[in-house]
């Protein structure tokens, strides 16, 4: 397993397109959210141990956003050729065994964790109303094994300067987990024929 940091894509960066499948078949777009007042884009995946570890926490954190209007989507970007476990149809299954109530889209081409500068599971990028970014990192302090618990300190932090119209603190700590599982490019050794 491979610790990772997210890449701290710059504050301020519109939030990039997507189009992508959701577990219950349905096309999920950003233009969906145009009307919230945030929106956070997750990368995560089903096999990673640091998404595990928040899964719990993540689901009751996320449906305390859907409360407030803020929209919320998770996003599983891994080669599933070589990581079977983030298959589609297991995609379905976690989220209904996480009890996650947000759509979890499957990035096929990787081309949405490219546009987004993702690194890692879990990875967090929190856009204001206009679709711009105010927050990226972690959702807090807990790591497996490092006793802390799961709260969601800095993510509910972050929504919460937002949805009152303040500044978002721009110290921001990068989250940390497995790094996302790239294809190999066209023409290398290891490529899929």
């Amino acid at each position: 397993m491979s610790l990772t940091p997210s890449t701290m894509l710059p504050l301020q960066t519109k939030a990039s397109p997507f189009s992508l499948p959701a577990t219950d078949g349905k096309i999920v777009k950003d233009a969906d959210f145009n009307r919230a007042p945030a929106l956070l884009v997750m990368f995560i995946c089903n096999h990673c141990p640091y998404v595990k570890h928040i899964s719990a926490g993540l689901a009751a954190m996320t449906r305390d956003f859907a409360g407030l209007g803020v929209a919320v989507v998770g996003i599983m970007s891994n080669n599933v050729a070589l990581y079977p476990d983030d298959r589609p149809e297991l995609m379905k299954a976690e989220k209904e065994a996480a009890g996650w109530e947000f759509p979890y889209l499957y990035d096929e081409s990787q081309n949405v964790a490219k546009a987004y500068h993702a690194a890692c599971t879990p990875d967090f990028f929190l856009f204001d109303a206009d679709q711009r970014l105010v927050y990226r990192g972690q959702m807090d302090d807990s790591r497996p094994g490092n006793g802390k618990p799961v709260t969601g300190s800095d993510l509910r932090a972050a929504v919460a300067k937002v949805l009152a119209g303040e500044a978002v603190d721009a110290v921001q700590k990068p989250s940390i987990g497995c790094n996302i599982k790239w294809k190999p490019a066209k023409g290398t050794i290891g490529e899929k024929k």
